[in-house]
């Protein structure tokens, strides 16, 4: 039960940085909303896809679709009396990142798959929605940029799986992978820090 209710936080979150994303491209409410439903469950829907998990999981329980429709028109309400930090959508989506990333990966590893393919699954889960959201809405995607986004995701997941691998309790290796991630997310953002970019010399 605790992993379904981080797992709405992580909806929630991923929900309000759509809207977030979607407040200067011209869009009315609903179109709002559908871009806050693709960036929350996105990445969970390719990943269920991938792994023939049916039916998808928002379609078996409506509370996906509860609270993304809630938290996209309280984040519209907020937005609209009050101003929000310059990096509160990088704050937001570091958020959703490192909760889909890791949760993504336990939905793998129930389904009995080998480790690199439990940090794919759980890499998508956290980052797809994300492009997602960036291509309808006309922008690069953070995961194709130099920031250190996905990198961030593979790494949290590599650390829980190898912490379960020394014998740390599972519910133990979740919150320190968590941590990892939107430590190493946030810490980039703040100090600027990026990929170097591979060049072919001329």
């Amino acid at each position: 039960m605790i992993l379904y209710y981080l797992d709405l936080v992580g909806v929630a979150v991923f929900a309000a940085s759509g809207v977030l994303a979607a407040r200067s491209r011209g869009l009315d409410l609903l179109g709002v909303v559908v871009i806050a439903a693709i960036t929350a469950i996105g990445g969970g829907t390719l990943r269920d896809l991938l792994l023939n998990r049916h039916p998808i999981f928002w379609i078996t329980d409506a509370h996906y679709l509860l609270v993304i429709m809630a938290s996209a028109l309280l984040t519209v309400g907020y937005v609209r009396v009050a101003s929000l930090p310059g990096n509160a959508l990088l704050v937001a989506d570091a958020l959703g990142l490192a909760l889909f990333a890791l949760s993504g990966a336990q939905v793998a590893e129930a389904a009995l798959c080998p480790p690199i393919i439990v940090v794919l699954m759980g890499t998508m889960t956290g980052a797809a929605g994300g492009m997602l959201r960036d291509v309808i809405t006309a922008q690069v995607p953070l995961i194709l940029r130099r920031d250190i986004y996905a990198t961030a995701a593979i790494v949290g997941i590599v650390c829980y799986l190898l912490l379960q691998a020394l014998g740390l309790q599972r519910s133990y290796a979740f919150g320190v992978g968590i941590v990892v991630v939107v430590a190493l997310r946030l810490f980039a953002i703040w100090r600027g820090l990026q990929l170097p970019i591979f060049r072919i010399p001329e």
